[in-house]
């Protein structure tokens, strides 16, 4: 694997059970969620785009979605990540598009973003 790209950082991947484990705490942060959701949905409508970077399981960009009816994408570049938030949106039952890659080659079709989101990433 001489030839395989490097990290872009050197700490402890969150993929698999690590991304389940992590998922499962942040889980706990629901009230913290809802209300950084309602400030950031007060700037958005219907016809809004929203980008979240690093939306790990997807809990704030499900909620903004829920409150605010805007388009909303979760970009990520753990896989595992994805899936996860993918199955949360699905089982809240709101349209969110959560998609693999990082945040320095937007992988998304309408650059159109009325706000960009980052909540925390590692």
């Amino acid at each position: 694997m001489a030839n395989a790209p490097s990290k872009p950082y050197k700490g402890c991947g969150m993929e698999g059970l690590v991304a389940a484990w992590y998922a499962r705490q942040t889980a706990r942060d629901g009230e913290e969620i809802r209300q950084t959701a309602r400030r950031i949905a007060a700037y958005l409508n219907s016809g809004s785009r929203a980008l979240e970077v690093a939306p790990g399981p997807g809990y704030l960009a499900i909620e903004l979605a829920r409150l605010s009816g805007a388009f909303v994408t979760g970009l990520d570049i753990n896989r595992s990540f994805v899936g996860i938030a993918r199955e949360n949106a699905s089982k809240a039952g709101v349209r969110v598009d959560f998609e693999h890659g990082g945040s320095l080659d937007l992988p998304i079709p309408d650059p159109n973003i009325h706000i960009i989101v980052c909540r925390a990433a590692l």
